[in-house]
């Protein structure tokens, strides 16, 4: 008997689901029996050292001042002052500051790769626990109110097995004491991979596939909008409009990384 596409879809998305899940498992159980390896070349650590090796973690760029004051892209010049950059002056930014840790390059985008892509959901306590010294840094305690991450359609849940923002989300939580909220803002239809498009395709691409599910509890909130990569901010800025336009009084972005622009 023929499987109708739609059926066929959803078991298709179950079956990578499935196996999305077993290699999270496997990865998990493998860290108790097995020395601890670096999650980028996947070396075995030395005794006592956890997570990144110091190699991989020596060649990750933290992004530091002067940068944009705006989106947070770190300049070239060292001699100038945090301002805002071009980009940001010349387009609407809804969201209030943007702010990352590291290039997305090398060691660290590769690690994003094997955590959000090869289901090594192990990483999300490394990589949350740097989030949250990110959100200590740049605000101050008290000033946010909810923690949100950027959400996966339906389908995309179920293609990858989990959301990489839920997940840091709710680490940071438990770190920092501030709610967060996954039900909030929704996705209301899918886009295609963002990957390969400029900012313009990805602004046409995410305008109008987010939407507010619970007006009441985000009225008045200050809000920090929680994603694994700032890439062009197509998909952020749009997060960020859609969230004040439901009410919420501020909206921050906090990323693991930025994607810097090619000079």
């Amino acid at each position: 008997m023929s499987i109708p596409p739609a059926a066929s879809c959803r078991r298709a998305g179950a079956g990578r689901y499935k196996r999305v899940r077993i290699m999270g498992l496997q990865s998990t159980l493998f860290q108790f029996f097995l020395p601890p390896q670096c999650p980028c070349c996947e070396k075995f650590s030395e005794e006592g050292e956890q997570g990144f090796c110091s190699n991989c973690l020596s060649q990750i760029r933290w992004i530091e001042p002067p940068f944009c004051s705006i989106c947070g892209i770190p300049f070239i010049s060292q001699e100038v002052k945090t301002h805002p950059c071009g980009a940001c002056v010349t387009h609407t930014r809804y969201f209030t500051m943007a702010r990352a840790l590291g290039a997305f390059e090398g060691s660290l985008q590769e690690a994003i790769h094997r955590w959000k892509y090869e289901g090594k959901t192990y990483l999300t306590s490394f990589f949350a626990e740097w989030i949250a010294e990110g959100l200590n840094r740049y605000w101050k305690p008290g000033s946010l109110d909810l923690l949100i991450p950027v959400p996966l359609h339906p389908l995309r849940l179920r293609e990858r097995g989990f959301n990489q923002a839920l997940l840091l989300v709710k680490d940071l939580s438990h770190r920092t004491g501030i709610p967060y909220r996954k039900k909030i803002l929704q996705k209301r239809k899918p886009t295609i991979p963002q990957v390969n498009l400029g900012g313009v395709e990805r602004e046409k691409g995410v305008r109008g596939t987010f939407y507010v599910a619970d007006k009441e509890e985000l009225r008045g909130t200050s809000v920090l909008l929680v994603d694994d990569v700032y890439t062009t901010g197509a998909t952020v800025n749009e997060c960020s409009k859609v969230l004040l336009g439901g009410g919420a009084e501020r909206v921050d972005v906090l990323t693991l990384a930025h994607a810097l622009r090619s000079s």
